[in-house]
Parts: structure tokens; C-alpha cells; sequence
């Protein structure tokens, strides 16, 4: 009896070995199946509810990596259509026009039916936000990398599913990365550059909430152009419980870039933040304003509750200020419903050194163009110095030159080549993360700097929330 019994127990301890070996085996399959070489076409793109004009912005180029065939799951309704549109637009262009070949499912269960599908490698996803960490998670749980637009997480409630969601990627070998497209602008790219050369920025100070060692502010308009078209934007766009507010939403770039320059490649934690300040307010539509962006008559029922009298109120501007490692930094998101006339969405940002400040201002005196300024301090750092700092530059960015345009004040001049404009940093954000893809993993810092900043973003709209 003992005998058979201790055979029994061997034979359940040979079975269980065995499926854990088989697991491991499906295991290793899936991480072989997850890695690129860089071949052409061995990136299967599939195109989760592209609600946002940033879904089509991925697509307006080519690549040799990315298969031309994309499967796009989404409800049906005007947001499909207009990104199907503009797709069309990208193929049947005169100018290095595109040849995408979309094969689209259109239905409520859009999602359910895409981790179902599997149609793909790499899921991107632009578009409501309110659902945004959920589908990001689930996708990295069904074996799929995700290539995400901005934000990833809108409140601090869902932040811990998006820690899960990396949590899990980095165990099955997946990637997760944000478009983070303000990091191709030429001046800002030259503003961290030139704040890593002592001679010229000395260190960075750490400034006070008053006067912030870093600065960035982004104002942003309802009534704009994309790809030369007026931008119609869906009805949601204007409900913060969907698109989230300017605090977790576009200020996620300024947040990202303070990063970025203050401590260039070096890993964050949520410890280094330290939240002072934090307020937002609202942008203020009429029917009139509503109608000519969205082409509704009418505000939805689920806008109502932000409707005083007949003025659509939108939480869409934020302003933070905090301490990262001990610097002071601020972030300011403003939304106004249209630009001035030739203006667009604009940038300004300063970074306080003890040798000199550095500072991008898109105003009008500069025909609304980002322009960097170098402004010195007690006459150092001299003009040779500023100019030899100019002339190393250019050995990376050929045609740099540097003007002195006031007292103690100097300007980089930029060749117009480099002066891509947004629509295209989508393309390079788009080779960068192909190039991960390829390399089999982000740099080392990536990922906890991604966490930090959605970390950041979502205590700021906490505490701004708090206030009266």
C-alpha cells in the first residue's frame, strides 16, 4: 500500500514538473515571438480607437519596419471615420504620399475583439482617454507591446494599473513607450545641450517657487489645423473625465521635458518628488465656440454638468510647481479656444544657470517660431567662449551661429531644416521606438522616469483638486 502510494505522489510530482516545464517552454515561445530584428515589415500595427489626430500623425510616413497593412479596431461612428480620412489623405498625397492598407472592424466590442484577433505586435492607441490605462494593461497581459500617445494614465485612481502594466511588460519581454514629441524640437534638444556645458550654463540653480530653476509653459488652442485641414474634434475632447485635464494631459510633455533636461539619462523615483503647488482653471466656450470644433449643435448630456448658463466650462488649464531632486520647477498648460492670427500652438521654457539663462520664447517679436536665447551673466560667459560652445554644436547640427541681439542677450541662429515642425516629430518618436523595438529594450532610465512623471502629473491633479 505504502509502495503505491509513494508511486502516486511520483507520479503527480513527474506531472506537475512537466506542465511547469510546458509553461516555461509557452513562455520561452512568446519571448522568441516578441523579438525584432529589424526586418522589414515584421511590425504588425494595430490601431486601437484612434480618436485623437495624433493616431493618423503616426502614420503619415513610411517605414521599412512596419508592415504597410495595419488592422484598426475602434467604434463606428465620426472619430473612425475622420481617422480613415485622413489616412486616405496621407496615400493620395502629391508629396511622398503613403500606402497604408487599413483592414478595419467597426463595433462596440472593438476592444474585446482585438485581444481576441491578435492581428498584430504593436498596439497604438490615441484617442479617449478615459479608458486609456485599462487598454494598456490588458493588451501587455494578452502579449502585445503598446506604442501610446499621451497620457497614459489620467488620475491617480488608475496609476497603479499602469505600474502593473510595466510590471508585467518588463516580465513577458514588452515594450511600453509614450510619444513624447517634444523632445525632436530643435531648441529644446539645444537648450538641454547647451545646459551640459559648464562654460557657458554653469550648474543649474535651485531656484525658488517664485523664480524656478526650470520653466515650461505650453499654450494650446481648440481651433487649429492639422495636415492643413481644420481639426474637428470629437465632443469628448472637452469632457476632463475622458480626455483628462491640462494637469495629466498635455502638461505630461512639459513634465516630461523638465526631466529630461534637468537630469539627462538618470533614473527617477517617486521619492525625488516633492509637490508645492498645484491650481487649474477653466477655458470658457460658447455654443458658437463648441459648434464651429465639433460641428454639434448641441452639447452632449454627458457635458451638461460643466454647463453654466450656455458657457461650456473645460478644465483644461493647470499650473504645477514642485521640486525634483531639489530644484524647483514649474509647468503651466494654458488652453485659449484660437490662436492669433499666423500664430500656433506655442512653447516657452527657461532654465536658470549661474553663467547664463537659457530661454525659448515663440512670441510675437519671434513670428511665433521657437527661438533659443543665451543671456548671460556679469559679462561671463564671454562672447569666444559662447562661440566656440556654438561652433562644437555644430559639429553635430552643421549651420548653427550665434547673433548678439541685446544687452547681454545672444540668439542661436537654427538652419530651417531643423525646424521640422510637430506633425513630423511623430515619425522620428515613431523610428526611435522601432529602433527599442529592434534593440530588444528601453534605455535604463525610460521606464522609472515614465512612472515618475505619470506619478507627478497625477498628484498634481490630486492636489489641485483639493483646493477651494
Amino acid at each position: 500500500m505504502k509502495s503505491n502510494l509513494n508511486l502516486f505522489f511520483l507520479a503527480i510530482a513527474l506531472l506537475v514538473a512537466s506542465c511547469k516545464q510546458d509553461q516555461k517552454e509557452s513562455d520561452k515561445k512568446e519571448m522568441v515571438a516578441q523579438q525584432f530584428t529589424g526586418s522589414q515589415g515584421e511590425v504588425k500595427l494595430i490601431t486601437l480607437d484612434p480618436g485623437h489626430f495624433h493616431a493618423g500623425l503616426i502614420l503619415k510616413t513610411m517605414y521599412d519596419q512596419m508592415n504597410p497593412e495595419v488592422h484598426v479596431y475602434a467604434p463606428d461612428g465620426a472619430d473612425l471615420n475622420q481617422y480613415l480620412q485622413r489616412i486616405e489623405g496621407f496615400n493620395n498625397s502629391e508629396q511622398d504620399p503613403t500606402s497604408w492598407n487599413l483592414k478595419v472592424y467597426r463595433g462596440d466590442d472593438f476592444f474585446e475583439r482585438m485581444l481576441s484577433d491578435k492581428a498584430g505586435n504593436v498596439m497604438n492607441v490615441s484617442g479617449n482617454n478615459a479608458k486609456k490605462t485599462e487598454y494598456i494593461l490588458k493588451s501587455v497581459e494578452a502579449g502585445i507591446n503598446v506604442f501610446a500617445d499621451k497620457p497614459m494614465v489620467i488620475n491617480a485612481d488608475d496609476y497603479p494599473s499602469l505600474e502593473m502594466a510595466f510590471k508585467l511588460a518588463e516580465e513577458k519581454g514588452l515594450l511600453i513607450y509614450d510619444i513624447m514629441t517634444e523632445r525632436y524640437e530643435i531648441t529644446t534638444m539645444l537648450q538641454r545641450e547647451l545646459s551640459q556645458v559648464p562654460e557657458v550654463f554653469g550648474e543649474l540653480l535651485p531656484g525658488t517657487p517664485d523664480k524656478p530653476a526650470i520653466t515650461k509653459e505650453s499654450v494650446h488652442h481648440f481651433s487649429k489645423l492639422v495636415a492643413g485641414q481644420p481639426l474637428i474634434r470629437p465632443a469628448w475632447f472637452f469632457d476632463t473625465e475622458q480626455q483628462g485635464e491640462g494637469l495629466v494631459d498635455v502638461n505630461t510633455h512639459l513634465v516630461d521635458l523638465i526631466q529630461w533636461e534637468t537630469f539627462p539619462e538618470q533614473i527617477l523615483s517617486k521619492e525625488d518628488v516633492e509637490l508645492i503647488s498645484a491650481r487649474r482653471w477653466t477655458t470658457d466656450l460658447t455654443p458658437e465656440m463648441f459648434q464651429s470644433v465639433t460641428q454639434l449643435e448641441e452639447y452632449p448630456e454627458y457635458l451638461i454638468k460643466n454647463v453654466k448658463g450656455d458657457t461650456l466650462k473645460v478644465h483644461s488649464n493647470g499650473e504645477l510647481v514642485y521640486k525634483l531632486k531639489g530644484i524647483h520647477a514649474k509647468a503651466s498648460v494654458i488652453w485659449n479656444f484660437k490662436a492669433p492670427e499666423s500664430a500656433k500652438d506655442t512653447h516657452y521654457s527657461i532654465m536658470r544657470g549661474s553663467k547664463s539663462n537659457l530661454i525659448i520664447e515663440q512670441g510675437e517679436k519671434e513670428a511665433y517660431k521657437p527661438t533659443l536665447y543665451i543671456k548671460t551673466k556679469n559679462q561671463q560667459p564671454t562672447a569666444e567662449i559662447l562661440q566656440h560652445a556654438v561652433a562644437e554644436l555644430s559639429k553635430a547640427y552643421p549651420g548653427l551661429d550665434l547673433e548678439k541681439v541685446g544687452d547681454e542677450l545672444w540668439k542661436v541662429g537654427i538652419p530651417e531644416k531643423y525646424k521640422v515642425g510637430h506633425e513630423a516629430h511623430f515619425g522620428q518618436v515613431t523610428e526611435k521606438y522601432l529602433q527599442f523595438l529592434k534593440d530588444g529594450q528601453l534605455p535604463e532610465w525610460e521606464i522609472p522616469n515614465m512612472l515618475v512623471k505619470y506619478y507627478t502629473t497625477t498628484e498634481a491633479l490630486k492636489l489641485a483638486k483639493q483646493q477651494p
